[in-house]
């Protein structure tokens, strides 16, 4: 018996989730790197706000996708979690790394449910934006190596 097209699932369905994963990851983008601006000294706060900028338009083109394709786009959380304290400018580079690395992750995950050209376009777009970012972070935190072999995907 063939499927009833209304209760039939979208053909964009995975790719839509993957999208408010990204969305979500926005979110939380925009919400902490305004914690990573608060700790950096006012002469270091250009790249926090510069990145917390890409966020926002990132976050108002997926909610503008969404919207367009009938999906309610997911909306911000109250507040965020960090995951270790904020103290220093040396805290904020490693909580902006984990920020981008949170955004790579979701990206990663659209590239794999990705249905449509626009899309997986979209998606290198933000993931290679977010490992840019990221790189410059790394530094500032001190860590090394400052790239990744596979941004968004686990370390193995």
């Amino acid at each position: 018996m063939p499927e009833d097209p209304s209760t039939a699932p979208s053909p964009t369905a995975a790719e839509d989730a993957a999208l408010q994963s990204a969305l979500a990851a926005a979110h939380t983008a925009v919400w902490g790197y305004a914690v990573v601006g608060a700790a950096l000294p006012p002469e270091q706060r250009e790249p926090a706000g510069a990145a917390r900028q890409a966020h926002r338009d990132l976050r108002d083109r997926l909610a503008e996708l969404l919207t367009s394709r009938g999906v309610d786009p997911v909306g911000a959380a109250g507040g965020y979690t960090l995951p270790s304290p904020v103290l220093s400018p040396v805290d904020a580079a490693a909580l902006a790394v984990a920020l981008e690395d949170g955004t790579s992750s979701a990206w990663t995950w659209v590239l794999d449910q990705a249905t449509e050209t626009a899309t997986r376009e979209f998606g290198v777009t933000a993931l290679t934006a977010a490992e840019l970012r990221a790189v410059g972070w790394r530094s500032a935190a001190g860590r090394t190596p400052v790239t990744t072999p596979f941004p968004g995907l686990p370390d193995q």
